[in-house]
């Protein structure tokens, strides 16, 4: 059989299989995304355990509209330009794969806004249309991604999700990792509109331990020992053997340069 060159719509639902696996990836792609942005807010609004919306709303840099290439089932936005920069990654993101793969699997619907822009803009896209519809709208400095339906067009995927509740339980676990690694920004979580999750950022020497018991839960706190040295590891907290689990979903670990 001779090699082709595949559609640009059915490369990236390929590339969807790597990205997207449930819900909990998108989140965790787009809240990674907001970070690169420099956002200090995020709201995350789920609904059905994310297979029916996925909405994030940060206060970041924004996207400028003249800079975006709206084809990006073709050719993905990158954050890198050379291999200088592929060797100076500082940022969570690089190859450019999220949108482009998330897109092909959902209706997606993009809101952004710079601060040099007097106006917002919009792009949709969905996965059995090759078009990016692109208009003006309103809103805020920052972005706003919503994902509608996810996997609405591969049923043999959707129907591979788990309940309601364990795929939120998954995106829930996700943010909290995230809150652990970056107490100087404010996260927001909410499920079917019931606020579940509000993790207020702690300024430089505030008062960590109130975000950690926010995280872990007061009974982790109160027998944690919090440790400072000028070691790799700057700071970290450790909780005596009354804290064991037979997993280790409370082994976080976050690298900062």
């Amino acid at each position: 059989m001779p090699i082709q060159v595949l559609p640009p719509q059915l490369a990236n639902q390929i590339a969807a299989g790597e990205v997207v696996e449930r819900p909990a990836s998108v989140v965790k792609e787009l809240v990674e995304n907001s970070l690169d942005a420099g956002a200090t807010r995020i709201d995350i609004d789920i609904e059905r355990g994310g297979a029916k919306l996925i909405r994030i709303r940060d206060n970041g840099c924004g996207i400028k509209k003249t800079s975006w290439r709206w084809r990006w089932r073709v050719m993905p936005p990158v954050k890198i330009a050379s291999l200088d920069d592929l060797e100076a990654i500082i940022s969570l993101g690089f190859r450019g794969e999220a949108l482009a793969s998330i897109s092909s699997v959902s209706r997606l619907t993009l809101t952004s806004r710079t601060a040099e822009q007097q106006e917002a803009w919009q792009a949709y896209a969905e996965g059995r249309d090759m078009n990016v519809t692109v208009k003006p709208a309103a809103h805020p400095v920052g972005t706003t991604l919503e994902v509608l339906d996810l996997f609405y067009n591969t049923p043999a995927r959707r129907k591979f999700l788990r309940t309601e509740k364990t795929e939120f339980n998954h995106i829930d676990e996700i943010i909290r990792r995230i809150a652990l690694a970056r107490f100087d920004v404010t996260i927001n979580l909410s499920h079917n509109g019931k606020i579940v999750r509000q993790y207020r950022a702690v300024p430089e020497g505030g008062q960590k331990e109130r975000r950690l018991g926010a995280i872990c839960g007061t009974a982790f706190l109160e027998q944690a020992l919090a440790m400072n040295g000028n070691t790799a590891i700057s700071r970290y907290a450790a909780g005596w053997p009354i804290q064991i689990t037979p997993r280790p979903h409370w082994q976080k670990f976050s690298i900062a340069t």
